[in-house]
């Protein structure tokens, strides 16, 4: 089973910036995508962005020209860079990974990380 730890989040004024980090960990050989998605209080959960292991990405518009998604598929950790940050993009920023390859060539289909929150406010 992996397991997925985010880091990064907490409280900035507008304008700011936060890089979120998510880890996976266990036996994995390979992650197809991992992502970031987001819910605020009282709204659906969304997709901020994604990216495969081949390098293509998927950003939310409201993430476009903001953020950005990298990740580093030999230490299977995806990363948000989230800039001009503005109080709409408060909210629970949970990682996700998608068909995750474990060594002995099983798959995970959906994990979620625990999620981190970043509150934009002045």
């Amino acid at each position: 089973q992996v397991q997925l730890v985010e880091s990064g989040g907490g409280l900035v004024q507008p304008g700011g910036s936060l890089r979120l980090s998510c880890a996976a960990s266990g036996s994995i050989s390979s992650i197809y995508a991992m992502g970031w998605y987001r819910q605020a209080p009282g709204k659906q959960c969304e997709l901020v962005a994604a990216m495969t292991s081949g390098g293509s990405t998927n950003y939310a518009d409201s993430a476009k020209g903001r953020f950005t998604i990298s990740r580093d598929n030999v230490k299977h950790t995806v990363y948000l860079q989230m800039n001009s940050l503005k109080p709409e993009d408060t909210a629970v920023y949970y990682c996700k990974a998608d068909r995750v390859r474990f060594r002995t060539n099983t798959y995970e289909f959906d994990a979620w990380g625990q999620g981190t929150q970043v509150t934009v406010s002045s």
